[in-house]
């Protein structure tokens, strides 16, 4: 198998509210958007997009994963996370999760969208496969 690109699509309520925060605050462009469907790229993450579904589209399958985009992260890794915490918080924009360090290298903050979901950035201060 020969995985050409990768998507990740979160069912929300409302996917416009969710695509412009990431294009406002995490640099995202807009590929395409339909009537409750928006799909974002970054030029630095090459083949990779997030997808925004408007909850109880009649089209999507499988009918048991209608729901409500909940129990997940959404995460980026940085390469400086104090200067996108310092920036995002200039910005206005309210952390979930405070920045913070976990004992095997992982320094994170949180931040949620207008639909609830947690975009998570990452840091690894260590190298993260040492502590395995």
């Amino acid at each position: 198998m020969r995985i050409t690109s990768s998507a990740v699509s979160l069912n929300v309520t409302d996917p416009t509210a969710s695509a412009e925060f990431l294009k406002r605050h995490y640099g995202f462009t807009e590929d395409m958007a339909a009537e409750g469907f928006v799909s974002l790229s970054r030029p630095d993450t090459a083949g990779f997009n997030v997808i925004f579904l408007k909850t109880g589209l009649s089209t999507f399958k499988p009918e048991s994963a209608k729901g409500h985009a909940d129990g997940l992260l959404l995460v980026f890794v940085v390469e400086d996370i104090d200067a996108e915490y310092a920036r995002v918080q200039a910005e206005g924009v309210a952390i979930t999760t405070p920045i913070e360090t976990e004992e095997w290298g992982e320094r994170y903050f949180q931040t949620a969208d207008p639909n609830g979901v947690i975009i998570q950035l990452v840091q690894w201060m260590s190298d993260p496969t040492a502590a395995a």
